[in-house]
């Protein structure tokens, strides 16, 4: 069934698509400047749009306009805006944001410029791909690959979805893409930072939208503005500190100290990992039901009463 929105409420849901994937795109930059290694997609694309002489956004389309045929013809219902302006822009704002990083801060790093970056830019990624997944407009032409195979071969999402992450992975290995430890990260552990920005950001903001939809064109862009410019403020202003905090205590800490934290850190990610886990599977056996009940209603009343459910 297709999603209906009036015109405001889609105006505002692509806006909210569009910052997203502005987001997503900086803090692919930051991993990028920290030389933490980039997500398995994006790495992938640097390394062979390098041996091509050809700049990473206009790889980046091609590539995505492959996936896209790929997902037109097995399932078209998850194309939306915000598909066609990922497919579109992440490139370019990569690049762009990574021309601009190397001007403010140049290129050089040691160990507190790496694990800021590495923080700053997965925050800023997974909030980013939350925003514009959130808006409910489609999705990025490789995130759509997995769920559309998992439906087609009947396999867990989580299963397609690493499979997919490690094979891009390996051919950003030896196309030379920079792959690191953040590529490790952004594969395997951006779940529960997601599903964390989804329940404090995203969601509450589409609901902000679609609640306006009942006000006057003047009370709705009074109203979200008021919201949104709330939201922003605190969400600013809460990475600031954090940011600050984060830098004083590096510079504080000895490298014992630091490898006490990158204990703790390693020993969070592998509980965060079982949570996402968890959560995958909650949302498999969720997705099963609802197709199930699809396909019950596709077939009409009768394969309903003739099902062990409908007895």
């Amino acid at each position: 069934m297709e999603k209906k929105y009036s015109v405001s409420n889609l105006v505002w849901r692509t806006l909210m698509s569009f910052v997203g994937i502005t987001i997503l795109s900086l803090g692919t930059a930051f991993l990028r400047g920290g030389q933490v290694g980039l997500d398995p997609f994006t790495a992938t694309n640097t390394g062979i749009s390098g041996h091509l002489n050809l700049s990473l956004g206009v790889y980046q389309l091609l590539a995505n306009a492959v996936i896209f045929i790929f997902i037109l013809v097995m399932d078209r219902h998850k194309i939306g805006i915000g598909t066609l302006l990922n497919m579109v822009l992440v490139g370019f704002e990569v690049q762009w944001f990574i021309a601009l990083y190397q001007q403010v801060f140049g290129t050089r790093t040691n160990l507190i410029i790496v694990v800021s970056n590495l923080i700053i830019g997965l925050v800023l990624f997974t909030l980013g791909a939350s925003m514009y997944m959130g808006a409910d407009l489609g999705v990025a032409p490789y995130d759509a690959i997995a769920p559309i195979l998992s439906d087609r071969l009947h396999t867990q999402y989580r299963t397609i979805r690493i499979a997919q992450d490690i094979l891009f992975m390996v051919v950003a290995f030896f196309v030379g893409g920079p792959v690191g430890v953040g590529t490790v990260i952004v594969a395997f552990f951006t779940g529960p930072l997601i599903t964390f920005w989804d329940n404090h950001v995203s969601l509450p903001m589409r609901r902000t939208i679609d609640r306006s939809q009942s006000m006057t064109p003047g009370q709705r862009v009074g109203y979200l503005l008021t919201r949104f410019g709330k939201s922003s403020y605190d969400l600013v202003s809460n990475s600031y500190e954090l940011t600050n905090l984060m830098q004083r205590r590096l510079s504080q800490y000895s490298p014992k100290d630091l490898e006490d934290q990158l204990k703790i850190t390693r020993r969070n990610m592998e509980i965060a990992r079982a949570s996402y886990q968890g959560s995958e599977r909650r949302y498999d056996m969720l997705r099963a039901e609802l197709q199930r009940r699809k396909r019950l209603a596709a077939t009409g009343p009768a394969a309903v009463q003739e099902s062990p459910e409908g007895k």
